[in-house]
Protein backbone atom coordinates (compact mmCIF):
# COMPACT_ATOMS: atom_id res chain seq x y z
CA UNK A 1 0.00 0.00 0.00
CA UNK A 2 1.66 3.70 -1.06
CA UNK A 3 1.70 6.26 1.59
CA UNK A 4 -1.12 8.23 -0.65
CA UNK A 5 -3.61 5.59 0.21
CA UNK A 6 -2.95 5.19 3.89
CA UNK A 7 -4.51 7.93 5.64
CA UNK A 8 -7.62 7.16 3.14
CA UNK A 9 -7.41 3.73 4.16
CA UNK A 10 -6.90 4.60 7.60
CA UNK A 11 -9.68 7.17 8.14
CA UNK A 12 -12.14 4.39 6.34
CA UNK A 13 -11.94 1.55 8.39
CA UNK A 14 -12.22 4.35 11.71
CA UNK A 15 -15.62 5.63 10.10
CA UNK A 16 -16.47 1.71 9.86
CA UNK A 17 -15.40 0.74 13.42
CA UNK A 18 -17.05 3.99 15.05
CA UNK A 19 -20.31 3.22 13.20
CA UNK A 20 -20.24 -0.17 14.06
CA UNK A 21 -19.56 1.05 18.26
CA UNK A 22 -22.34 3.45 17.35
CA UNK A 23 -25.15 0.36 16.16
CA UNK A 24 -24.19 -0.26 19.78
CA UNK A 25 -24.40 -4.45 18.76
CA UNK A 26 -23.55 -5.58 22.40
CA UNK A 27 -26.27 -3.37 24.24
CA UNK A 28 -24.07 -1.69 26.22
CA UNK A 29 -24.92 1.14 27.81
CA UNK A 30 -24.54 4.68 25.68
CA UNK A 31 -25.32 7.92 26.62
CA UNK A 32 -26.65 11.23 25.06
CA UNK A 33 -23.08 12.31 24.92
CA UNK A 34 -21.32 9.51 23.76
CA UNK A 35 -23.72 9.03 20.92
CA UNK A 36 -23.35 12.72 20.10
CA UNK A 37 -19.52 12.50 19.83
CA UNK A 38 -19.33 9.62 17.82
CA UNK A 39 -21.54 10.78 15.66
CA UNK A 40 -19.19 14.09 15.23
CA UNK A 41 -16.16 11.92 14.74
CA UNK A 42 -17.93 9.74 12.22
CA UNK A 43 -18.43 12.96 10.43
CA UNK A 44 -14.91 14.34 10.61
CA UNK A 45 -13.45 11.14 9.80
CA UNK A 46 -15.93 10.55 6.71
CA UNK A 47 -14.77 14.06 5.82
CA UNK A 48 -11.16 13.21 5.99
CA UNK A 49 -11.71 9.84 4.10
CA UNK A 50 -13.66 11.77 1.29
CA UNK A 51 -11.27 14.20 0.50
CA UNK A 52 -8.38 11.61 0.03
CA UNK A 53 -10.83 9.55 -2.24
CA UNK A 54 -12.07 12.62 -4.15
CA UNK A 55 -8.23 13.42 -4.81
CA UNK A 56 -6.99 10.05 -6.23
CA UNK A 57 -4.68 10.37 -9.03
CA UNK A 58 -4.76 8.10 -12.08
CA UNK A 59 -1.55 7.63 -13.67
CA UNK A 60 -1.90 4.83 -16.38
CA UNK A 61 -4.95 2.88 -18.06
CA UNK A 62 -4.79 -0.27 -15.67
CA UNK A 63 -5.40 2.11 -12.55
CA UNK A 64 -8.64 3.75 -14.17
CA UNK A 65 -9.74 -0.10 -14.82
CA UNK A 66 -8.99 -0.42 -11.16
CA UNK A 67 -10.91 2.41 -10.37
CA UNK A 68 -13.82 1.94 -12.69
CA UNK A 69 -13.88 -1.76 -11.23
CA UNK A 70 -14.01 -0.17 -7.87
CA UNK A 71 -16.37 2.19 -8.33
CA UNK A 72 -19.00 -0.45 -9.46
CA UNK A 73 -18.97 -2.76 -6.90
CA UNK A 74 -18.98 -0.08 -4.65
CA UNK A 75 -21.85 1.10 -5.93
CA UNK A 76 -23.88 -1.52 -6.55
CA UNK A 77 -22.94 -3.02 -2.83
CA UNK A 78 -24.37 -0.11 -1.16
CA UNK A 79 -27.76 -0.34 -3.34
CA UNK A 80 -28.00 -4.05 -2.80
CA UNK A 81 -27.69 -3.23 0.62
CA UNK A 82 -30.31 -0.70 0.56
CA UNK A 83 -32.55 -2.78 -1.40
CA UNK A 84 -32.92 -5.41 1.44
CA UNK A 85 -33.07 -3.14 3.83
CA UNK A 86 -35.92 -1.04 2.22
CA UNK A 87 -37.42 -5.03 1.93
CA UNK A 88 -37.13 -6.01 5.58
CA UNK A 89 -38.40 -2.32 6.74
CA UNK A 90 -41.41 -3.04 4.58
CA UNK A 91 -42.29 -6.70 5.71
CA UNK A 92 -42.33 -5.13 9.41
CA UNK A 93 -44.63 -2.07 7.77
CA UNK A 94 -41.94 0.45 9.38
CA UNK A 95 -40.22 1.77 5.82
CA UNK A 96 -38.16 4.95 6.41
CA UNK A 97 -38.79 7.63 3.71
CA UNK A 98 -34.69 8.27 4.04
CA UNK A 99 -33.78 4.79 2.45
CA UNK A 100 -36.22 5.27 -0.56
CA UNK A 101 -34.53 9.16 -0.78
CA UNK A 102 -30.61 7.52 -0.88
CA UNK A 103 -31.66 4.76 -2.99
CA UNK A 104 -32.81 7.14 -5.54
CA UNK A 105 -30.06 9.64 -4.88
CA UNK A 106 -27.63 7.04 -5.62
CA UNK A 107 -29.52 5.65 -9.05
CA UNK A 108 -29.73 9.40 -10.34
CA UNK A 109 -26.07 10.48 -9.32
CA UNK A 110 -25.19 7.58 -11.11
CA UNK A 111 -27.22 8.36 -14.23
CA UNK A 112 -25.49 12.00 -14.21
CA UNK A 113 -22.52 10.85 -13.89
Amino acid sequence: MTKEFLPGTIGGIIVVLLSVVLINPTNTFMTTGTQMILLVAIVLLFGLFASFVWREKIQDERESMLRMHADRVGFLAGTMILVVAIVVESLRHSLSDWLLVVLSVMVVAKIIG
